[in-house]
């Protein structure tokens, strides 16, 4: 079965999957494979962006393994694990060299399947798609420990995908609904959720969710409109559609969304159409045009995306047959193809790391 498409978001300064700045020493790439119940590593030469996976990987992880998760530290990774009887988050050490030492599991809800880190990473926020709420965990700075904030933040919507501002202070989650979707804004303030409001969708299912590094812009992919909206972004966290909105994406269903570390790019996985799409992004307005070569050819059916810290790559991974990650390079916003990395089974979300 083809796994849900997420869009794992570790949010520094952009929406990407950005841990560090730096961009000469090996950074590593880590992805979650659910129907093996695995996580593989690879090591990203941050020359070429070329990918070689490290000897004793995959790991043998929790059942369902679903998403991944860095802290800013570079020392510890989460990974969801929704799997039969399992329903908790492990927790792992990271060495220089990017091997794992699994540390704990803490129990959460229901299928847990997104994770999302605030900028300081002193929380994480893990979304239950099955009992459709939040667990929040404090996070110890001398050792990644988890301690929940609270009872589960109970939302009663089917979550598919979530993403929290820049500046750790709101959390977005978007949930299909008839005759529109809807992406409902949170409030957080140390762990703690508040509901906001809600916003309506230009699509029934919209999926994922992107937010540029100033904070000032959401995007939503809506995978059944073949569209993209586009919201600015009040001081409250309320969103409101900007003139234009949605952009027809002309491609067929956009499923994932990443911003660069810029705020000039925006990047779609166009799963039914297998290419991504590149738009840039007009200052002041935040509205997207497509650049004049894209889109760009990928592997079949690409689900989800993650920038490298630098910005200089873009890896995909696709969920059809070549189940695996892509690797491209990037300028000017234009895509180049380095290669095509297997990882045995179908993966569901990536994170780098330096």
């Amino acid at each position: 079965m083809l796994q849900k498409a997420l869009v794992v978001v570790l949010v520094l300064a952009s929406a990407g999957v950005f841990v560090s700045c730096g961009n000469t020493s090996s950074h590593y790439l880590y992805a979650t494979i659910p129907a093996a119940s695995q996580l593989v590593v690879f090591r990203e030469d941050p020359y070429s962006g070329v990918l070689t996976q490290l000897a004793g990987t995959p790991y043998a992880v929790g059942d369902g393994a679903q998403s991944v998760v860095i802290h800013p530290s570079n020392k510890f990774l989460y990974v969801a694990n929704p799997g039969q009887n399992e329903n908790d988050v492990s927790l792992f050490d990271i060495a220089s060299n990017g091997t794992l030492n699994e540390v704990s599991r803490t129990p959460v809800g229901t299928l847990p399947t997104l994770l999302a880190m605030d900028p300081g990473g002193n929380y994480l926020y893990v979304a239950n798609a099955s009992s459709n709420n939040i667990s929040v965990f404090s996070i110890a700075s001398s050792n990644g420990a988890l301690t929940a904030v609270g009872l589960p933040f109970e939302t009663n919507l089917s979550l598919s995908s979530m993403q929290l501002a820049p500046s750790g202070n709101y959390l977005y989650i978007s949930a299909p609904g008839q005759p529109t979707g809807i992406i409902a804004v949170f409030s957080v303030t140390a762990g703690v959720i508040k509901f906001v409001g809600l916003t309506n969708t230009a699509d029934s299912n919209p999926t994922g969710l992107a937010i540029d590094p100033a904070g000032s812009y959401l995007y939503s992919a809506n995978s059944a409109a073949n569209s993209i909206s586009i919201f600015s972004i009040a001081s409250t966290g309320v969103l409101t559609e900007v003139q234009g909105s949605p952009l027809a994406d002309a491609q067929s269903r956009p499923i994932a969304l990443v911003v660069d570390p810029a705020g000039q790019n925006l990047y779609v996985a166009n799963q039914g159409s297998s290419n991504i799409g590149v738009y840039s992004i007009t200052s002041g307005t935040g509205f997207p045009t497509a650049i004049t070569d894209a889109p760009f050819s990928s592997e079949a059916q690409p689900s989800f995306l993650a920038l490298d810290p630098s910005g200089k790559y873009l890896y995909v991974g696709n969920q059809g047959a070549s189940a695996g990650i892509e690797a491209f390079g990037i300028s000017n916003g234009s895509l180049n193809t380095i290669g095509t990395y297997g990882t045995g089974n179908t993966p569901s979300s990536i994170a780098l790391v330096q």
